[in-house]
Parts: structure tokens; C-alpha cells; sequence
């Protein structure tokens, strides 16, 4: 196809969306929670595994309500039925390496059936038989995350990384081409669930802070990791949201699906990781301004943002507005403050990051969207 129209599905964010997107933040929170308690390797890897198979099935909600009719009390019916299961999950995210792998597996189960019946039941056009050649991968994923959550251990961790490298293989080994995607309603969906992550990093600030006294420390550090997560927010919604969306719609409908996939469900996942990272960083700079950081500490902070700039580096790359050489360099930047906060104070790295990212984000973008040729 050729044309450029959208499909006719939904058009905006509905409220019931916003709801299902609270249970998801809560996730993020509990993920944040697991590598705040856990802030090494491991931890960041256990963490790494279960945001890759929550924000894979998230995405795969957001092209569902892109696509059926959410008037319908069915489809809200079911939609509510998927969100109890990711609420199970999400239950389960603080102990799923140790005695809760099961339940996060049993409530993955009912995400993916309760989607994959939604999408072939009430979705129009192709998707019906776009998501049955995508259910035997999606199904073959959640068996892997029950029977790892069942067994633990070693066990887990290999079931776990095969699953979640498969179930982001399959989609471009099938092909997704067939799935329309209405560009104003798919980017407005993943721009909130942006927004609201990077309110987990203020949320985190809050609890850092805890029953500390609000003394002149408290306040910088708060204020500065505050700046920190607004020039985030800068960096992805400085007006380009709106290019974002004149790109996809500028796209054939078939190359539109392939680049969803890789703008909004491979760079946004480094985009997410990148948040839940620098939220447990400025959780722990909290309380202590003054006072010079952990390796690990420090380096979740600085890594967390260098992932976040490179994600989006990657997500203007997909959609074609930019590559965003500032960003590049900026995520680069990023990386070299760790020493700042090892050897300096949590202040300093706090706020070099600050300028590090409003400074990566003052690279002029292309002036206007470089229009894709039809295949």
C-alpha cells in the first residue's frame, strides 16, 4: 500500500486505557523496588528479564486498544480481565527470582491469552490472522516463564533469557506487516506510559527523602534529580511527539507496523530501562547530597541516563527525525560522570547529568519530517 490514511480505529487515549496504564506504572515501581534492594549485576539483569516480557505484552496491549472498539462492554470486560492478570504480575515482580515465579508466570498466562482472544475476536482487517501466527510464539513464551517460574533458580534465569530473546525475535521473523496502526492514538498511548515512568523517578525522589528534615541538602539534591527528570521528559516530548506522529502517518500502512515495532517497542524498552535506572539512582543520592556514592550507585544513575538518551537516539533513528547526534554524545557525557559521584558527591553527578541531558537536547533536529518513499 501506498496511501498514507490511518485506520479507522481509536483516535484517543480512552480513560479505561489510563487505568490499565496505572497497573503498568505499578510494575515499573515494583521493578524499581527489586534493583533498589538488589543493586548489582544480577539484579540489574533480573530486572532487564521481567520489563523485557511485561513491556513486550504492554506493547501488545497498546496496538490491541489501537485497533478494537472499546465502547463495546465486551472488549472492556476482557481488557479488565488482562489488567487483573498484569496486576498479578506485578504482584509478583519483588520476589519472582525467589519463591514467586510461579504467579508471575500464571498472571503472564492470562495477559496472553485474554490478548491474543481480544485481538482475534473484535480487531479488524488482517489482525485477526496477523496475531494467530503470532500466538504460537506468545503462548510458546508464557509456557517458558511458567514452567521457570515453577522450577527457579539456574533453571529460571536460562528458561527466562531464552523466552524473552524469542518472544522479540518472532515478530520479525513472522512479520507484523499486517497490523494497521493509527499513528495519533499509538503515539499518544506511549507517550503517557513515558511520562508516567518518568514520574516513578520523582516518585522515587519522595521516597528517598522519607522522614529526613527538609534542610538546605534535602532541597538541592531533590531539586536538581527533579531537573534531571524533567530534561528526560524534555528529551522525549521537546516537540517531537508531534514529528513522531507525522512520521508514522507519513509511512505506508505495512512499513508503519514494522517501524511501531522497533521505534515503540525496542527503543522504548532501552528508554524504560533507562528510567527505572536513574529512578533507583536518585533514590539513593537522597538524604545524601554531600556524600560520595557506590560504584554501583553511581553507575546505575550515569548508565541509566546514557540508556535513556540512547534509546532515543535510536527511536528518532526508526522513525527518521533525527538521529539526534547530540544525544549520542550526551550518552557518551553520561557515562563519564560516574566519578563525579565516586569520588566528588551525589550532588555533583546529579547535576552534571542534568546539564549533560539539557545540553544533548539543545542540538538543532531536523526542521522538518524527512518523508518515507512507499516500498
Amino acid at each position: 500500500m501506498t496511501a498514507t490514511a490511518a485506520p479507522a480505529g481509536a483516535q484517543r487515549v480512552t480513560t479505561l486505557e489510563l487505568f490499565f496504564d496505572l497497573v503498568f506504572v505499578f510494575t515499573i515501581t515494583q521493578l524499581s523496588a527489586v534493583l533498589a534492594h538488589e543493586l548489582a549485576w544480577e539484579g540489574v539483569g533480573h530486572v532487564a528479564l521481567m520489563l523485557g516480557f511485561i513491556w513486550f505484552m504492554y506493547g501488545g496491549y497498546a496496538w490491541l486498544t489501537n485497533a478494537i472498539e472499546l465502547r463495546d462492554p465486551v472488549n472492556r470486560g476482557l481488557l479488565l480481565a488482562g489488567m487483573c492478570g498484569y496486576f498479578v504480575i506485578a504482584l509478583a515482580v519483588p520476589r519472582a527470582f525467589d519463591g514467586s515465579g510461579l504467579a508471575f508466570g500464571v498472571g503472564y498466562v492470562v495477559v496472553v491469552a485474554v490478548h491474543t482472544f481480544l485481538f482475534s475476536y473484535s480487531a479488524p482487517g488482517l489482525a485477526p490472522q496477523a496475531i494467530l501466527r503470532l500466538a504460537p510464539g506468545n503462548f510458546g513464551a508464557a509456557v517458558v516463564v511458567l514452567v521457570g517460574g515453577a522450577l527457579g533458580g539456574s533453571a529460571q534465569v536460562v528458561l527466562w533469557t531464552a523466552g524473552v530473546v524469542a518472544l522479540w525475535l518472532i515478530p520479525k521473523l513472522v512479520g507484523n506487516q499486517d497490523f494497521e496502526v493509527a499513528p495519533a492514538h499509538f503515539v499518544e498511548r506511549h507517550g503517557l506510559v513515558v511520562i508516567v515512568a518518568i514520574g516513578e523517578s520523582v516518585v522515587a525522589i519522595g521516597i528517598g527523602a522519607g522522614r529526613l528534615a527538609i534542610d538546605v541538602e534535602l532541597v538541592l539534591i531533590a531539586v536538581l534529580g527533579l531537573l534531571l527528570s524533567a530534561a528526560l521528559w524534555w528529551t522525549y516530548f521537546g516537540g517531537d511527539d508531534e514529528r513522531a506522529e507525522q512520521a508514522l502517518a507519513a509511512m505506508p500502512t505495512r512499513r508503519r507496523a514494522v517501524a511501531a515495532l522497533d521505534g515503540y517497542g525496542f527503543a522504548h524498552l532501552a528508554l524504560l530501562l533507562g528510567i527505572v535506572c536513574v529512578a533507583v539512582g536518585l533514590k539513593k543520592a537522597t538524604g545524601h547530597a554531600y556524600d560520595d556514592l557506590g560504584s554501583g550507585e553511581a553507575l546505575v544513575l550515569a548508565g541509566g541516563t546514557a540508556l535513556f538518551l540512547a534509546g532515543d537516539v535510536w527511536f528518532r533513528h526508526v522513525l527518521r527525525i533525527g538521529t539526534g547526534p547530540g544525544r549520542a554524545v550526551g550518552a557518551l557525557a553520561a557515562l563519564a560522570t560516574v566519578p563525579l559521584g565516586t569520588e566528588v558527591a551525589a550532588i555533583v553527578q546529579v547535576a552534571a547529568l542534568a546539564l549533560v541531558v539539557l545540553a544533548a537536547t539543545t542540538v538543532p533536529a531536523p526542521g522538518r519530517v524527512r518523508r518515507v518513499t512507499p516500498a
